[in-house]
């Protein structure tokens, strides 16, 4: 919501929520903002459950797992906050590390799942208590190398200290013995999105498309991954159709609820994927919109006299009169007829693909030359696609991580890395260099007792 990929536009008395969408799109958010709030308590939470186990009776197997577990949640920390509390037992506190010392306490936890004093080119994990068993919901070998790929990718952003090197080994590690294969040609699931009187819609969703599918539990491209399930409240909370769609779009899917018509995508972000590239019509919604016949999608409460719900990418404004049906939708984690709220897509934390890319990056920057990333970035395009790029340089790479990685967490991250979060885009203006970190949450200061302070900037 940070980045140049999506926004939320006010649509008169819907979505304005307080201005806390347009914060976070136009930087201007605060220590009280809600959003922000939960990603600090969210981890927390989970950080707490991870000290619980860890006070608990675990095997060597388990105590890596949620060790590597615990430090994913502070490199989210991290990335988001930079200054936190290093708390490693229940009921416990801590006083407030700087950002050195949390990015040594993951990359630490980390090494020490891995069973290893650091990450070299001759790595050997034979020691290890975590093993490389293929279960895209825990945390093997190469899920927790992959984590710490992406500290030592962004550490030059975190400490000021780049760790090319290091990022580009575990990734060499990944990619030279995992069992894990992109999925092109002949990876394929049956589209749970075919309407049946709708010649257009593909039987099978193959390649790039079936990894983010509803039925995407054991793809061959996915490391690690959240285990979402529209029939178990405990695993709820994939809720892309609802965000993103019109509320008219009910009748596409035959969805059991109105979808509450939010999130779109920024036009730029959206034409920076070529007409040839597969994920132009992969990751987005664009064009007339139909019913589950097939027949013209129409939304009766339209603000001009068309009522055919058109997805077209300019969108008029950002607040407080955004159209209806302004903006490409989210479409990358594709529906399924008769789609309850939550849906079934699982949410890669790690892929193959992802890993590619920061292969590619790590070695690139390393030598000093953006050419060695170009084999695996046309490897991703070809299997989009796309026809293969002859030059790269670190603008050309960065956008093509926007459109392997669009709606996967990553932007934001990207952008601070490339240093272009502060550059101006739609409904956006150059912001302080500060607002890379977001701020500690004001409730987490004031009950304190002043052991936490505020970052710069706020």
């Amino acid at each position: 919501m940070t980045s140049d990929a999506v926004a939320v536009t006010q649509k008169g008395g819907d979505w304005f929520d307080g201005g806390i969408w347009i914060q976070l799109h136009r930087h201007t958010y605060g220590s009280t903002h809600d959003r922000i709030n939960e990603l600090w308590n969210q981890s927390y939470t989970g950080i707490g459950e991870c000290n619980t186990s860890l006070a608990g009776s675990l095997d060597a197997n388990q105590t890596a797992q949620v060790r590597a577990l615990r430090a994913y949640l502070y490199w989210r920390l991290l990335d988001g906050f930079g200054r936190v509390k290093l708390i490693t037992a229940p009921g416990a506190d801590a006083p407030q590390s700087d950002r050195q010392a949390v990015f040594d306490f993951v990359e630490a936890e980390l090494l020490g799942a891995l069973g290893v004093p650091a990450i070299t080119a001759s790595l050997d994990l034979s020691g290890s208590p975590l093993t490389t068993e293929v279960n895209n919901y825990r945390i093997n070998q190469y899920a927790a190398l992959a984590i710490i790929a992406k500290l030592y990718l962004n550490a030059e952003a975190y400490t000021g200290t780049p760790r090319w090197q290091e990022a580009e080994w575990a990734t060499s590690y990944i990619l030279d013995n995992s069992p894990y294969q992109l999925c092109g040609a002949g990876c394929t699931v049956p589209n749970l999105a075919k309407r049946p009187e709708v010649p257009s819609d593909p039987e099978n969703l193959e390649g790039y498309s079936a990894i983010f599918a509803p039925n995407n539990e054991g793809n061959p491209e996915i490391i690690w991954a959240v285990d979402f399930d529209e029939n178990n409240t405990a695993n709820g909370g994939m809720n892309f159709n609802m965000m993103t769609l019109h509320g008219p779009s009910q009748l596409t899917w035959g969805l059991d609820a109105q979808p509450w018509n939010g999130f779109v995508v920024l036009e730029e972000f959206y034409n920076s994927h070529g007409t040839d590239d597969g994920r132009r019509q992969m990751n987005f919604l664009q064009g007339p919109q139909t019913d589950f016949g097939g027949n013209p999608l129409l939304d009766y409460a339209a603000d001009d006299d068309d009522l055919v719900i058109d997805y077209k990418p300019p969108v008029n404004e950002l607040e407080p009169n955004a159209k209806r049906d302004g903006g490409v939708r989210m479409g990358k984690f594709g529906f399924a007829v008769f789609q309850r709220q939550n849906m079934n897509n699982d949410y890669p934390i790690v892929r193959l693909g992802d890993v590619h890319l920061m292969h590619a990056e790590a070695a690139s920057r390393a030598a000093g030359d953006w050419s060695l990333a170009l084999p695996e970035v046309n490897v991703l395009r070809a299997r989009v696609g796309a026809a293969p790029l002859t030059t790269m340089d670190a603008a050309s790479f960065l956008a093509e991580r926007g459109k392997e990685m669009f709606q996967e967490s990553s932007r934001r991250t990207d952008q601070i890395r490339f240093g272009t979060y502060e550059d101006q885009w739609w409904e956006k203006t150059d912001s302080d260099p500060n607002k890379r970190l977001f701020p500690i949450p004001q409730g987490q200061i004031d009950a304190s007792g002043g052991s936490l302070t505020q970052n710069p900037g706020y």
